[in-house]
């Protein structure tokens, strides 16, 4: 699986640098090389369009779980963590569960505990949230690691407000939608919902040399 992961990742990169008509460029530098500098700029441009939305809109579609979300999504695309179903669900169990957790020890409406410090009601707060996000995910075979930063987020009272919430999920739908896009430009079948439903074969590239 890691060997099967790494062609992916490989043929991401190379996909990405022939939609682009990189090849020359491309071939002076080793495989290391291209891989570094593909995820220096695809990373870094998920998140600034991300932000960017957020910033034109005032709205904190940003945060800070979405960071590895992003990762998995280009790092392992073809793993269930990484598929749209995972990412949404456990997202949004993550952010469900922190909000329960608040409301549970009395804590919504409070300010954050990056500023007024943890007590023991925060500490119940975040360890319930963590707990019922891992549980969940796995009852409902949802496993998105990064959902239980998201968990966290909330119940240390950095995204209390419900209302936040769809403004969160869209920051996710935002990043998928970057992800399927980058994904399929480069021929690699990333699913339009659970990974087990990709139905296009991957395209055989042969192996480059570093």
């Amino acid at each position: 699986m890691g060997r099967r992961n790494e062609q992916l990742r490989w043929q991401l990169a190379k996909g990405l640098v022939q939609a682009l008509h990189l090849e020359r460029m491309a071939s002076k530098y080793s495989r290391t090389t291209v891989m570094a500098v593909f995820n220096l700029v695809n990373g870094g441009f998920s998140i600034a369009l991300v932000s960017f939305v957020a910033l034109v809109t005032q709205e904190a579609f940003i945060f800070p779980s979405l960071g590895a979300t992003a990762f998995i999504l280009f790092y392992v695309p073809m793993a269930q963590p990484a598929s749209p179903r995972n990412t949404l669900c456990g997202h949004l169990i993550g952010a469900l569960m922190g909000l329960l957790a608040l409301y549970i020890f009395g804590l919504q409406g409070q300010a954050s505990a990056f500023m007024t410090g943890v007590d023991l009601p925060r500490v119940g707060a975040a360890a319930l949230s963590l707990g019922l996000t891992s549980c969940l995910m796995v009852v409902f075979r949802v496993a998105h690691p990064p959902a239980g930063a998201t968990a966290l987020i909330v119940s240390l009272g950095l995204m209390p407000n419900p209302a936040q919430l769809p403004v969160l999920m869209a920051g996710v739908a935002l990043l998928l939608v970057h992800a399927f896009v980058m994904n399929r430009l480069a021929g690699i079948p990333y699913p339009l919902w659970s990974a087990s439903t990709g139905s296009t074969p991957i395209r055989q590239q042969a192996p480059a040399a570093d």
